[in-house]
Order: C-alpha cells, then structure tokens, then sequence
C-alpha cells in the first residue's frame, strides 16, 4: 500500500492563520510546556529515588519538588494544550493517522495522567503530615507517579514519531486491524529513531530539573538553612552534568545512527549545519554556569544571587527554545518527501487570531502574578 492512501488529502482547507504564525507558536507552546514537563518527566522519579536514599538534602529537596508538583502538573498540561492545537491545524493529516494507528495508547494518556496526579497530591499530602516517618504507602503513591509519567514521555515519543514515520503506516494498519479497520493498538516501537528520542528527551528533562533545583534555591528557599542550599547548588551541577552526558549521547545516536538521507543532507551541510551544531553545544553554557555556581558555593561563605539564577534559568529556556526549534526543522523535512499539498492557502482568520493572541498574553500576566505572589510570601517569611 502506498503511504500516502492514509493520507486524507479529500479536503484541504485553507489554513486559519499564516504558517509562520502556527509554528511560531507551536514552538512557543511547545518550550512552555517543556519547561514544566521535563520537571514531572525526570523530577518525580528523581525525588522519589532521593526520598528512598535517605539523604536528609535530599529528603528536603524531594519535599520542596513535590509540594510544588501539583501546580506545576497543572500549569503544564494547559501549557501542552497550545503546540497539540497547532499541530492538528498544520499537520493535522499527519497527526490524525498516526493518533488513529495507536488510538487505546493515545486515548491512555488521560487515564494515566489522572492517576499519576492523584498519586502526587497523596505524596505531597503524606509527606506534610509524616515528614520524615513516610508511611510506604505514600512513598509508594510517589513511585507509581514517577513510573507513569515514564510511561508518558514513551507515549508522546512514540505519536510525535509515528507522525513523521508514514512509511511504516501500512504495514501498522496491516498488523493492526481487522477487515481494514484499525484495532488502535499499534505503536512505532519498530522506527529506529524512537529510542534515542525518547532517552535524549529525558537526558534534556534532567537538565531542566537541575536548573528548577537552582532556581528554587534562589527564589523560594529563603527559609531552608544555608546547608541546604550549599548543597542544592552542588547537586544542580551534577545532576546538570548527567542529564547533559545522556542528551549528547542519545542526540548523538539519533542525529548520526537514525537520520534519514534527505534529513541528514539538509541539517548537516550548508548553512544549517552551525545550528545543528548550535542546538548540540548549548546545553554546555548552562552547565558552565552551574559549574560556576558549584564553586562559589563550595569555597565561599556567601551563595551566588538571584541574578545568576535568573540567568541559569534564562539560558535553560534558550536550551529549549532551540531544541525546539531543531525539532520543527527536522519535521518539516520529514513530512516534505510526501507530495501532499499540506498548506494548500491561506485564509487569516484575524478576529480569532487577536482573540488567542489577548486570551494568551492574559494567561501569561496572570501566571507571572501568582508567581510574584509565591516570591512576596517567601520574601517576608525569610
């Protein structure tokens, strides 16, 4: 079977807004909601196994990470709704096929995320009434938590895979369906670029989380002793520098070992070559930084201020605003092998278009006033 016959090409409407505009803030959505994911992706089954060593910075940091979880939870689903809208606009011929070949698993993701929620509030809940004397079946409630969102990041990996990999359709479709109608069991285990996706995603998530690490020492732990934030600083770097060896190793197999010719032609030669390059390199200023910061914290009386971990953070977003952007370039070429007239014409909706744009900036005003409210008690607690 030819790929493209899964390709509903019987009704191209025009697009709602400008291409650029969609995958601008598709991207835009998309570092957002990373922000905040890599934090439950890695940061929960860090803290967990952080709770379970018994380290009593540890214990502390494992605390502060899953009382703050249940907002963070919240704040990213939303943020992740924005790049999943502008990706059924764009590449919605794509998104749409692949989403039906793993339908149950796809479907899978309200239920899991549901349950691993639960599982947090029961964490954060055991863990301000025990403290220290955690019964297990809370800690337990942490550990399936960690384990589901694991079991997330696989799913998203493979639907944001199955998009691009429509080659392998047919042969899905063949394997999962009965008279021609798809089953929804199929998943892209078998696409050699999966894996390291997946890994170099968590590798990435761990980098975040160090940088969260800092950033709460700066911000929010004005009340934990001086012990504590020493040591937090410590543990950014090495965490840092963990998250950073795996995403370079997985990028690295992924990137050489799984890209396509036509992908490796255009994104490892000419001018696109520097941002290639650019996108593998950059997780290094943000490690410097933190190495920095080690230092001082190591062989000084003093911490570093709120202005390096402004700037930590900072240089973490622009880690993933580049990342992110890579990945779009990446996508575009993918899908372009397929002679199907995806962006046929434009047809600007602009009423709403100024209506998300207001709606969205709106959003964004009121997420940074609760953050400088969580800042102000902090400040006149500490």
């Amino acid at each position: 079977m030819d790929p493209q016959a899964l390709i509903d090409t019987s009704y191209l409407a025009p697009l709602p807004a400008p291409l650029w505009f969609i995958q601008f803030f598709k991207v835009l959505g998309f570092v957002l909601h990373m922000m905040l994911m890599n934090l439950w992706y890695a940061g929960v089954p860090m803290a967990a196994g952080l709770w379970l060593s018994g380290h009593p910075q540890g214990r502390r940091l494992t605390a502060r990470l899953v009382a703050q979880m249940p907002l963070i939870i919240a704040f990213g689903v939303n943020f992740g709704i924005v790049p999943l809208l502008f990706i059924q606009v764009a590449y919605g011929k794509f998104f749409y096929p692949a989403t039906i070949l793993m339908a149950w698993t796809w479907f899978s993701v309200f239920v899991l995320l549901t349950f691993a929620y639960y599982g947090i509030y029961l964490f954060a809940h055991g863990l301000k009434e025990h403290g220290e004397n955690l019964p297990r079946r809370y800690s337990a409630a942490g550990w399936i938590s960690a384990l589901i969102f694991l079991a997330l990041g696989f799913v998203f990996a493979n639907a944001m895979s199955l998009i691009s990999n429509v080659a392998a359709w047919p042969v899905l479709l063949q394997d999962h369906s009965v008279h021609g109608a798809a089953l929804g069991t199929a998943l892209n285990i078998g696409d050699p670029t999966l894996w390291p996706r997946w890994l170099m995603l968590f590798g990435l998530a761990l980098t975040t989380f160090s940088v969260w690490i800092v950033a709460d020492a700066a911000w929010f732990a004005r009340n934990e002793s001086a012990d504590y934030r020493r040591w937090s600083l410590c543990f950014a770097w090495k965490m840092h520098t963990v998250g950073m060896i795996a995403f370079a190793a997985m990028g690295s197999w992924y990137v050489f070992g799984t890209w396509p010719e036509e992908v490796r032609a255009r994104m490892l030669h000419g001018p696109m070559i520097m941002h290639t390059l650019f996108t593998g390199a950059i997780p290094g200023v943000v490690w410097l930084l933190l190495a920095f910061g080690a230092r001082w914290a190591s062989s000084s009386a003093s911490l570093p201020g709120r202005g390096w971990a402004s700037t930590v953070v900072l240089a973490q977003v622009a880690v993933l605003a580049v990342n992110a952007v890579s990945r779009q370039m990446v996508q575009n070429i993918e899908l372009q092998r397929y002679s199907v007239s995806l962006w046929k014409e434009t047809a600007a909706q602009w009423s709403p278009m100024a209506l998300f744009l207001a709606v969205f900036v709106m959003g964004l005003a009121v997420i940074a006033w609760m953050i400088a409210q969580v800042v102000r008690v902090e400040k006149a607690a500490s």
